[in-house]
Protein backbone atom coordinates (compact mmCIF):
# COMPACT_ATOMS: atom_id res chain seq x y z
CA UNK A 1 0.00 0.00 0.00
CA UNK A 2 1.12 3.54 -0.62
CA UNK A 3 1.44 6.23 2.01
CA UNK A 4 -1.17 8.97 2.31
CA UNK A 5 1.46 11.65 1.79
CA UNK A 6 2.58 10.03 -1.47
CA UNK A 7 -0.88 9.45 -2.92
CA UNK A 8 -1.90 13.08 -2.38
CA UNK A 9 0.73 13.98 -4.98
CA UNK A 10 -1.32 12.00 -7.50
CA UNK A 11 -4.25 14.42 -7.48
CA UNK A 12 -5.59 15.00 -11.02
CA UNK A 13 -3.87 11.87 -12.36
CA UNK A 14 -5.97 9.34 -14.26
CA UNK A 15 -7.83 6.62 -12.39
CA UNK A 16 -8.23 3.45 -14.44
CA UNK A 17 -9.99 0.12 -13.92
CA UNK A 18 -8.28 -3.32 -14.02
CA UNK A 19 -8.56 -3.37 -17.83
CA UNK A 20 -6.93 0.06 -18.16
CA UNK A 21 -10.16 1.91 -19.01
CA UNK A 22 -10.05 5.50 -17.79
CA UNK A 23 -12.69 6.20 -15.13
CA UNK A 24 -11.82 9.80 -14.32
CA UNK A 25 -9.22 11.78 -12.39
CA UNK A 26 -8.15 11.44 -8.77
CA UNK A 27 -9.62 14.22 -6.64
CA UNK A 28 -8.89 13.27 -3.02
CA UNK A 29 -8.07 10.53 -0.56
CA UNK A 30 -10.11 9.42 2.43
CA UNK A 31 -8.34 7.59 5.24
CA UNK A 32 -9.77 5.04 7.65
CA UNK A 33 -10.07 6.94 10.94
CA UNK A 34 -9.10 3.87 12.98
CA UNK A 35 -5.80 3.28 11.13
CA UNK A 36 -5.09 6.61 9.36
CA UNK A 37 -4.35 4.57 6.23
CA UNK A 38 -5.70 5.41 2.75
CA UNK A 39 -9.04 3.66 2.36
CA UNK A 40 -11.10 5.32 -0.39
CA UNK A 41 -10.49 7.81 -3.16
CA UNK A 42 -12.85 10.20 -4.86
CA UNK A 43 -12.75 10.26 -8.63
CA UNK A 44 -13.94 13.20 -10.72
CA UNK A 45 -16.24 11.93 -13.46
CA UNK A 46 -18.75 13.42 -15.89
CA UNK A 47 -18.93 16.13 -18.47
CA UNK A 48 -17.38 19.55 -17.71
CA UNK A 49 -20.79 21.03 -16.91
CA UNK A 50 -22.04 18.04 -14.87
CA UNK A 51 -19.10 16.75 -12.85
CA UNK A 52 -19.42 14.77 -9.66
CA UNK A 53 -17.19 12.82 -7.32
CA UNK A 54 -17.60 9.06 -6.89
CA UNK A 55 -16.01 6.93 -4.22
CA UNK A 56 -13.82 3.88 -4.86
CA UNK A 57 -11.91 1.68 -2.37
CA UNK A 58 -8.12 1.74 -2.53
CA UNK A 59 -7.72 -1.90 -1.43
CA UNK A 60 -5.88 -3.65 -4.24
CA UNK A 61 -5.03 -0.39 -6.04
CA UNK A 62 -1.67 0.05 -7.73
CA UNK A 63 0.14 3.05 -9.12
CA UNK A 64 1.75 3.32 -12.51
CA UNK A 65 3.33 6.11 -14.51
CA UNK A 66 0.68 8.83 -14.36
CA UNK A 67 -2.23 6.68 -13.21
CA UNK A 68 -3.86 4.94 -10.27
CA UNK A 69 -5.33 1.53 -11.13
CA UNK A 70 -8.21 0.47 -8.88
CA UNK A 71 -9.51 -3.07 -8.44
CA UNK A 72 -13.08 -2.30 -9.57
CA UNK A 73 -14.58 -2.12 -13.08
CA UNK A 74 -15.36 1.26 -14.58
CA UNK A 75 -19.14 0.82 -14.56
CA UNK A 76 -19.25 -0.18 -10.90
CA UNK A 77 -17.23 2.91 -9.96
CA UNK A 78 -19.39 5.20 -12.10
CA UNK A 79 -22.52 3.77 -10.40
CA UNK A 80 -21.06 4.35 -6.91
CA UNK A 81 -22.50 6.84 -4.43
CA UNK A 82 -21.39 10.34 -5.31
CA UNK A 83 -21.19 13.89 -4.01
CA UNK A 84 -21.10 17.24 -5.74
CA UNK A 85 -17.63 18.57 -6.56
CA UNK A 86 -17.87 20.96 -3.60
CA UNK A 87 -19.86 18.54 -1.41
CA UNK A 88 -18.97 16.42 1.59
CA UNK A 89 -19.75 12.83 2.46
CA UNK A 90 -22.23 12.88 5.32
CA UNK A 91 -22.02 10.42 8.20
CA UNK A 92 -25.44 9.08 7.20
CA UNK A 93 -24.23 8.32 3.64
CA UNK A 94 -20.99 6.65 4.65
CA UNK A 95 -22.45 3.10 5.00
CA UNK A 96 -23.86 3.24 1.44
CA UNK A 97 -20.38 3.83 0.03
CA UNK A 98 -19.09 0.69 1.72
CA UNK A 99 -22.20 -1.33 0.79
CA UNK A 100 -21.87 -0.46 -2.91
CA UNK A 101 -18.55 -2.33 -2.98
CA UNK A 102 -19.65 -5.01 -0.49
CA UNK A 103 -17.01 -3.82 1.99
CA UNK A 104 -17.96 -4.41 5.64
CA UNK A 105 -18.83 -1.20 7.49
CA UNK A 106 -18.53 -0.58 11.21
CA UNK A 107 -18.45 2.88 12.76
CA UNK A 108 -15.94 3.52 15.52
CA UNK A 109 -16.60 2.32 19.07
CA UNK A 110 -18.08 5.70 19.97
CA UNK A 111 -20.12 5.89 16.77
CA UNK A 112 -17.52 8.05 15.00
CA UNK A 113 -17.08 8.08 11.25
CA UNK A 114 -14.88 5.64 9.39
CA UNK A 115 -13.66 8.00 6.68
CA UNK A 116 -11.86 11.32 6.85
CA UNK A 117 -10.67 13.38 3.90
CA UNK A 118 -6.97 14.11 3.64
Amino acid sequence: MFEADDIRKWRDHDVVDPDGNKIGSLESIYVDTSTDQPSFATVMIGMPTRRRLVFVPLAGATVGPGYLKVAYPKQQVKDAPSIETDGVLTAEDEPTVFAHYEVPYRPGAGGERRLARR
